[in-house]
């Protein structure tokens, strides 16, 4: 198991790290009325998400994906969803990197909506955004892949999938347990914090996007070589 959550391991960092995600968790639990609810619903709408995509492609297709694993290297449909994952992130970060550069630009009009969502919204954005995101379901692919190659059986397979969501949404889970615990304090740093990571949402996303592009990348085409 240690040695499965270490190849999850960039799976995770990736799936935390997406800016986008981040921003809404916290602008919907800085939002003056029921913030803290409708960030727990939106964490919940994404944790489902990631349940029903775990229960189709691990149960259905894992011993597929297991079969098609050969030797000790990472196999083919790991090094396919790599390669396919660095060159889309690759492809996010020169989007991003070549576009206008207004700092000074207001956020999205669907921005300004967030602090107006029901819980009951709140959900829905959580339950689409693994949907809509290329990014986030070739991570979650790459998880499962790697999950059902692993060959632990389906007791621990779930524990590992179940690990692996809880830990890629880390840090939407830790705002919110903040908040919980320090409910007057945090909400100053978290009001900043929000603040900050929408004025820097580009930059943000074009280091997170370069850096493991580049390094999927290269691990694909390494498994191939092996």
């Amino acid at each position: 198991m240690e040695i499965l959550l270490v190849s999850l391991l960039p799976y995770i960092i990736g799936s935390a790290v997406v800016p986008l995600q981040i921003i809404i968790g916290l602008l919907l639990l800085t939002s003056p009325q029921q913030g803290l609810l409708k960030a727990i619903a939106y964490v919940g709408g994404m944790t489902l998400t990631r349940i029903l995509q775990g229960v189709v492609f691990g149960l259905i297709l894992a011993e597929a994906i297991a079969t098609a694993e050969e030797g000790s290297g990472k196999g083919p449909v790991i090094s396919t969803l790599l390669l396919v994952l660095g060159i889309l992130l690759l492809i996010a970060a020169y989007k991003k990197w070549s576009g206008e550069d207004d700092p000074d630009a207001p956020p999205p009009k669907w921005f300004t909506r967030i602090d107006r969502a029901t819980p009951l919204q709140a959900f829905g954005f959580g339950f689409a955004f693994p949907l809509i995101s290329a990014k986030l379901w070739v991570f979650t692919l790459s998880a499962l892949t790697t999950i059902a190659a692993a060959e632990l059986g389906q007791s621990s397979s779930a524990i590992a999938y179940l690990l692996f969501i809880v830990l890629a949404q880390s840090l939407l889970l830790l705002p919110i347990v903040t908040c919980i615990v320090l409910p007057t304090r945090s909400q100053t740093v978290l009001n900043h914090l929000a603040d900050w990571m929408t004025r820097n949402s580009r930059p943000i996303g074009i280091g997170v996007s370069l850096i493991f592009g580049l390094w999927f990348l290269y691990s694909g085409i390494k498994g191939f070589l092996k």
